[in-house]
């Protein structure tokens, strides 16, 4: 099992951009499809975005598409989450994950029993 470490997360007005990073401390991530999850409080996680291995695909909720940007950089063993005109609801921690199966798309309606320990994005408006 890949450990992972997410960060890059703070305080930001609406409309606002950050990039979130997560990172192996443990293992290589060029072998998973990696995935971004999100917890508003209150809330269960949710499914954010996802892409494949070598990049060729990705797949993202209706609620952060054509703002959210997943990337990879396996070189680096780093998955980042460019999250752009942010809205006060995108207020969650947000954690990744990584699957060795599935595919982007598959991402979003699995479960996952082991997380980092996230990074808190807070929107003000």
């Amino acid at each position: 099992q890949v450990q992972l470490v997410e960060s890059g997360g703070g305080l930001v007005q609406a409309g606002g951009s950050l990039r979130l990073s997560c990172a192996a401390s443990r293992g290589t991530l060029s072998s998973y499809t990696m995935g971004w999850f999100r917890q508003a409080p209150g809330k269960e996680r949710d499914f954010v975005a996802a892409i494949s291995k070598s990049s060729t695909r990705t797949y993202y909720a209706d609620s952060v598409k054509g703002r959210f940007i997943i990337s990879r950089d396996n070189a680096k063993n780093t998955v980042y989450l460019q999250m752009n005109s942010l809205k006060p609801e995108d207020t969650a921690v947000y954690y990744c994950a990584s699957d060795l199966e599935a595919t982007p798309q598959g991402m979003a309606f699995r479960k996952y029993d082991y997380w980092g320990q996230g990074t808190q994005v807070t929107v003000s408006s």
